[in-house]
């Protein structure tokens, strides 16, 4: 069981039935949510200010979000403001799969994976062996 996990998406009932199965399948004893990427990058501005905040051991993305989307968050992520959290896994979770994003998701070394939307709990033994 990881301690705690990121899950950036703007639609909050997929974030609602994300941290049901989470929760169901004991995958993470905490989950923390962001609305979009430019929340989810000033949860790690927060960490930063505060050692007792815990830095999330995997993200799950989604890639179409209003003021910042996934790949924007990525851009910045990647950047040398945050190589602290470089070791953090990015889970890719999406209803569309585009070959190209596909393809641009592996210029990334944080991705993990590329998922369909929504998470399942076979989804979630299949990351656990993953990681």
């Amino acid at each position: 069981m990881l301690d705690t996990i990121l899950c950036v998406d703007d639609d909050p009932i997929t974030l609602m039935l994300s941290k049901m199965v989470i929760n169901k399948a004991a995958f993470s004893k905490e989950i923390i949510t962001a609305k979009n990427g430019e929340d989810a990058l000033n949860h790690f501005k927060t960490i930063n200010n505060n050692p007792n905040i815990k830095k999330p051991q995997l993200i799950f993305l989604d890639l179409n979000m209003p003021v910042m989307g996934g790949w924007e968050f990525l851009n910045t992520f990647s950047t040398a403001d945050y190589s602290e959290y470089n070791t953090i896994k990015v889970i890719i979770l999406s209803s569309t799969i585009d070959p190209e994003d596909l393809k641009k998701a592996k210029k990334y070394p944080m991705v993990l994976d590329f998922l369909s939307k929504p998470i399942s709990k076979e989804m979630l033994e299949y990351i656990k062996s993953k990681i």
